[in-house]
């Protein structure tokens, strides 16, 4: 039996939440999924039998999925490994053997780490960085929200003091979550984060998410400045930040896997926000992003609302993709 059809069995037995999250799953990859699984039909139905000019093609339906070139070449040469050995003809038959090379793709033989550390004592520090646009502050204030529903003490720190209007933006979310918010117009970066984590330690909040400037032309700068903040931050609280997490536009495909590594070149990424998958129809780069950065995806975008930003499940996902193939 493949993957999907197991995954298929697990999700009868889900419970009524988890079957709320994979509806949203269904519906933010529906984009992708009738772009991506119908070309692929196409594809079962033109071909009866393997051969080089069925994988050409399969190929280039993965690269305009945006799955990678780099990822897409690795999968092709494992499937025509796999097609050898276990002699596969038709093109039907290898339908589940996609489904679970892409899982495969993703998982890597590694732990799957799609939760944030959260520290045993103390505040929890999570750092956010990523270019202006790919809408860090709507993912800070969406996490807040659901930090605070949890039962957790919120605060928010305004760390990007160099784009006009981002203090307000992080000040308006604040005031829907019921979080406060620490900021100062035109300062140091790293001074507004520092009487942040002595407000949070003097005042027991449980996590602190810090906003940050989204500059990434200077990348000596920017490292500069990362640095300083992590200095602060881990000379205030030890072993922190907890996690550094890059936000990335998913309609911005490939261009947001070249973000992913340049920051991953100027400091520590623990993991991935993938936001807007709902909207694009090149949701393959879930797997190009884990495969060619070897960073996990932690949470993904799916809808505007607050509480559309979700973890990051791989049989979700992978279930989102596939369920009409």
């Amino acid at each position: 039996m493949g993957i999907l059809n197991k995954f298929k069995k697990i999700f009868d037995h889900k419970s009524e939440d988890e079957k709320k999250d994979l509806e949203l799953y269904d519906k933010g990859l529906s984009k992708t999924r009738g772009e991506f699984v119908s070309k692929l039909n196409l594809l079962t139905m033109k071909y009866n039998k393997i051969d080089e000019g069925y994988f050409d093609e399969l190929e280039e339906i993965l690269i305009m999925a945006d799955i990678g070139v780099d990822t897409v070449m690795s999968f092709i040469d494992k499937l025509k490994k796999r097609v050898r050995h276990e002699n596969i003809t038709s093109a039907e038959s290898l339908k589940e053997m996609i489904v679970d090379e892409m899982f495969i793709i993703y998982v890597d033989s590694d732990i799957i780490e799609n939760k944030i550390h959260y520290a045993k004592e103390g505040p929890t520090v999570l750092l956010y960085v990523g270019v202006n646009g790919v809408g860090k502050t709507t993912t800070i204030g969406k996490m807040a929200y659901q930090l605070k529903k949890s039962g957790k003490k919120v605060l928010l720190v305004a760390g990007d003091t160099f784009r006009a209007g981002a203090v307000e933006q992080l000040i308006e979310w604040g005031d829907k979550t019921s979080c406060d918010v620490i900021y100062k117009e035109n300062a140091d970066p790293s001074s507004v984060i520092y009487d942040s984590l002595l407000k949070a330690k003097e005042e027991a909040y449980d996590v602190v998410l810090i906003d940050t400037a989204g500059r990434l032309q200077n990348k000596v700068g920017l490292m500069k400045e990362l640095e300083k903040m992590n200095k602060v931050i881990g000379n205030l609280i030890e072993n922190a930040p907890h996690e550094t997490l890059l936000v990335v536009d998913a309609t911005t495909g490939q261009n947001g896997i070249s973000q992913a590594k340049s920051f991953k070149e100027i400091t520590n990424i623990t993991g991935i926000v993938l936001t807007k998958l709902d909207g694009t129809a090149k949701g393959g780069i879930v797997l190009a992003i884990k495969g060619e950065t070897k960073i996990p995806v932690k949470y993904v975008g799916l809808g505007e609302g607050k509480e559309d930003l979700k973890v990051f499940d791989i049989e979700n996902y992978i279930y989102g993709l596939f369920k009409e193939w």
